[in-house]
């Protein structure tokens, strides 16, 4: 196996996850193509790692910070979509942008 079907990947991931993100007005739809784009990001660069310099363990290191950083993104992101939901029934972007005091 090689590293282009491993970019081919992430490109899709990517490419599905901005189009996600672009087309959408739903908030949490918004949020899971940033996730799809953000996992695209992961795969190239596991990949990378893995077909470049395998015996270090820095790439392994990356992913998983990566991975964390995510994590916590998407949870704050999550506890933000939920908040706007509680304060003015709110889940489009366009309504958000009209909360402000």
């Amino acid at each position: 196996m090689t590293l282009e079907p491993f970019l081919l990947l992430a490109a899709a991931l990517f490419a599905v996850g901005l189009y996600g993100a672009l087309s959408q007005q739903s908030v949490v739809m918004v949020m899971m193509g940033l996730e799809l784009m953000i996992n695209g990001v992961i795969v190239a660069a596991a990949a990378f790692w893995y077909f470049l310099a395998p015996a270090a363990p820095d790439g392994q290191v990356l992913v998983l910070v990566v991975i964390a950083a995510m994590t916590v993104d998407m949870a704050l992101g999550f506890a933000v979509v939920t908040l706007l939901f509680r304060a003015g029934d709110v889940d489009l972007t366009d309504t958000a942008a009209e909360l402000r005091r």
